[in-house]
This record gives structure tokens, C-alpha cells and sequence, in this order.
């Protein structure tokens, strides 16, 4: 695959030190085993500004593909979803339908209280494809089970590829 990534994990414990980040690495595993090339990671906070600037600092021209990991559920600290409102130029429901629908599938009915969200985001001349995953390693890599089998098509398209 000739798709460049970047992964922000969104998580106040690992910002401050209190927690690994486990779900980062994840992705960028699971990315890297499927091809993709990983060019950024990022750790920022649970925080609205927080979230926007660190997926706006690793979104620029190479990037294709940023998928972050937590604050997609409905606590009060989680902002992830409400980030994405001024970035994303628009949605793509079917990735995150198909994502929570996995977890239920799976046997984790709380995958249906996430918020996560996936969508294209319009710099310049540059579309990048942002997808929100829940902050756990199982849940990375349920998402990443349903977003990997459709990169190529999605970015060839974003790229104003054919259907």
C-alpha cells in the first residue's frame, strides 16, 4: 500500500505521564503490518483545542490516513467527536457504523455508546482520511479489522480516483 499515515492517541493519563499509551502503538503495528507507512504519532490530551491542534500538526501534505485513538465515548472528558467538527469537511458514516457494529458483534455492546467518527479532512490541495477509534488496544484493533480491508479504495477515491 502506498498510503502514509500518522496516529494521535487522545488520553490525559498518557499525556501526563500517569499511563503507557498502549493503543498508539497498536495502531502503528497493525498499520505497518497492513503496508501502510507510519510517518507521525502524537499523544495529546483530552481537551477539544487539544485534539484539533495535534491532528492538524501531523496532517499535512504526505499524510493520507490519521486515525485516533480515544475520547469517543460519552463521559464528560471525552472530546474527540466534538474536535473533529471544525476539521472534517465531511463524514463517512459507514466507517463508523461498521466499526461499532464490529464491537457489538464481538460481544462489547458499549461499543455503541462511541462517538468516534470518520471523515475527510480538506487542507490546501490535500484530503486526508481521519478515523476515530476507542482508546483501548482490543478496540484498535477491531476498528483496524474493518478500515484496513477498505484503504486503498478509500484514499484511491479520496485522490480522485474511480468508484
Amino acid at each position: 500500500m502506498d498510503i502514509n499515515a500518522a496516529v494521535v492517541t487522545v488520553s490525559d493519563r498518557a499525556t501526563a505521564g500517569e499511563r503507557e499509551d498502549l493503543s498508539g502503538p497498536t495502531a502503528v503495528r497493525l498499520l505497518e503490518e497492513a503496508g501502510v507507512k507510519v510517518l507521525e504519532t502524537a499523544v495529546v490530551s483530552d481537551d477539544v483545542r487539544a485534539i484539533a491542534e495535534g491532528v492538524q500538526n501531523v496532517a499535512y501534505d504526505e499524510i493520507d490516513l490519521i486515525i485516533t485513538t480515544g475520547g469517543t465515548g460519552i463521559t464528560p472528558q471525552d472530546y474527540t467527536a466534538r474536535a473533529m467538527d471544525p476539521l472534517l469537511r465531511f463524514d463517512i458514516p459507514g466507517i463508523a457504523e461498521a466499526i461499532r457494529h464490529r464491537g457489538v458483534q464481538k460481544g462489547v455492546p458499549g461499543a455503541l455508546l462511541s462517538r468516534g467518527r470518520a471523515g475527510v479532512m480538506v487542507g490546501g490541495k490535500n484530503r486526508t482520511l481521519v478515523i476515530n477509534l476507542a482508546g483501548s488496544p482490543d478496540a484498535v484493533e477491531d476498528g483496524l479489522a474493518v478500515v484496513i480491508p477498505v484503504l486503498e479504495h478509500a484514499i484511491a477515491q479520496m485522490r480522485g480516483g474511480d468508484h
